[in-house]
């Protein structure tokens, strides 16, 4: 390797930046971030730069660069767009012995800034030696989208109980075994959930001997989205991935199922209009056996959990076991469908509200206010209206709503299926009785849907 990867103690060290631009402010700010103390030199200041005097404690010095600056300083940088100081930088530091980066000039470099992952006290360095910093950044990307910001706050965690770990587990391989159980179990899982006080107390368990993680199971209750599956969430797709046993609906595309663990176990408990696999009372216990038997169970619900997912009916059954669990949201059909087809829920000139409901009741009836959602200036959002479509059009009608009110019927929206279908509550149902139109589907109704055809922007083959 051309360059080998050193982690620098930066904190309260004397740290040279020549220059004052754009590029000086970004260094700057990554060696304010280490807590070194931060001298500049330029001739001409941005005000960018002068407004991270106070805010990052700067000594500046408005004058040009002299050989004999570089002295007393551990590490130079020059950010200057002329090459002649850059070239006596990176000379004089080099004559001192001091780590000298000169900006986009690999040549002139005793070190390089990698792209960082910062986790602290976790960081993560990618660097391509110079060669290409702009695939060391799309890397870095790629790396923090697979690491939540809180594994800082877990490693902290474990710093709290290095001690207490090294004397209880006298073996570096025991030792080895608990912390593998803690960083990849329900104790690291509370900590991303923001929960450290349950996950502190979990550990003084294991510690104890009152609890073992590798033997506690839990429960990832995931909105899975619209359809597409790059509109997962991180969080979702990290969970996915870690899980035991992915438990899906019939709304969780192929494509996202393929997204969890290779050797995770698939169980489909898909509910569909006069169709259902296990009733929810059975998928709500199925969990709950899963995850006592130690089980990581990642729960994929189409659209978000707690919009006519039943989600909540599912965490009374864990909160009245004991199980642990995490709710990640995912984006609601309404919102996700509604902007692939290019109509906006709300807008200033159509809508100035947005009701979801759904379209059948626990008896299949469809029994909303008609009322109230036949008033002007919003938008209804009709979860699983196709069967009930006539009623629906038929009922707004009936309560105030103009015949010509526009409504859009989308199919398999924000896929590559996804079909758009306008009409008005006298027309569309007629219109679509000859076409097949297979669930899910959506319905939007309010004169927002005047927008599809001019801000229709998702087009797609097939």
């Amino acid at each position: 390797m051309d360059y080998f990867p050193v982690f620098a103690k930066l904190q309260d060290q004397n740290c040279l930046v020549v220059g004052a631009g754009e590029v000086a402010a970004r260094k700057i700010e990554l060696l304010s971030r280490a807590g070194a103390k931060i001298t500049v030199i330029a001739e001409r200041l941005s005000s960018q730069v002068v407004a991270m005097q106070t805010s990052h404690n700067l000594s500046i010095l408005q004058k040009s660069f002299a050989a004999p600056d570089v002295q007393g300083f551990r590490l130079v940088v020059s950010a200057t767009d002329d090459a002649q100081t850059n070239q006596l930088v990176a000379e004089s530091a080099e004559a001192h012995n001091i780590l000298v980066n000169v900006v986009d000039n690999p040549a002139l470099c005793s070190f390089i800034f990698p792209a960082i992952i910062d986790r602290s006290p976790i960081i993560a360095a990618v660097s391509s030696g110079g060669a290409a910093p702009v695939l060391a950044r799309l890397l870095r990307a790629k790396i923090e989208s697979v690491i939540p910001p809180a594994f800082g706050r877990l490693a902290q965690l474990a710093e709290k109980f290095r001690d207490s770990v090294k004397q209880q587990f006298q073996e570096p391989a025991q030792r080895r075994i608990f912390w593998e159980n803690t960083f990849q179990g329900p104790i690291a899982e509370l900590v991303f959930a923001g929960n450290e006080q349950e996950a502190e107390q979990q550990l003084k368990q294991g510690l104890d001997g009152r609890q073992s993680g590798a033997n506690t199971g839990e429960v990832y209750l995931i909105g899975a989205g619209p359809g597409a599956a790059d509109l997962l969430t991180f969080r979702a797709l990290r969970l996915m991935q870690q899980a035991d046993v992915i438990v899906y609906d019939h709304l969780v595309s192929a494509e996202i199922i393929d997204l969890a663990r290779r050797d995770a176990e698939k169980i489909y408990v898909g509910k569909q209009r006069k169709n259902h696999t296990l009733p929810q009372e059975s998928i709500n216990t199925l969990l709950a056996d899963l995850a006592k038997s130690g089980k990581r169970v990642a729960r994929l619900k189409g659209g978000d959990p707690f919009i006519f997912g039943r989600g909540g009916e599912e965490i009374e059954t864990l909160m009245q076991q004991g199980i642990h669990f995490q709710v990640i949201p995912g984006i609601t059909a309404a919102s996700g469908c509604a902007a692939y087809a290019g109509i906006p829920l709300t807008h200033r000139d159509h809508a100035q509200s947005c009701t979801f409901v759904t379209g059948h009741l626990k008896d299949n009836s469809i029994n909303l206010n008609w009322m109230q959602l036949a008033a002007p200036q919003q938008t209804i959002v009709v979860y699983m209206g196709l069967t009930g479509l006539e009623k629906i059009c038929q009922s707004l009608i009936e309560h105030g709503s103009p015949k010509d009110l526009p409504i859009a019927l989308v199919q398999q929206g924000t896929t590559t299926g996804q079909r758009v279908i306008t009409g008005t509550l006298a027309t569309l149902p007629a219109s679509i009785a000859s076409l097949d139109i297979t669930p899910p589907t959506l319905l939007i109704i309010g004169t927002v849907v005047t927008l599809h055809e001019r801000l229709n922007w998702f087009h797609h083959d097939g």
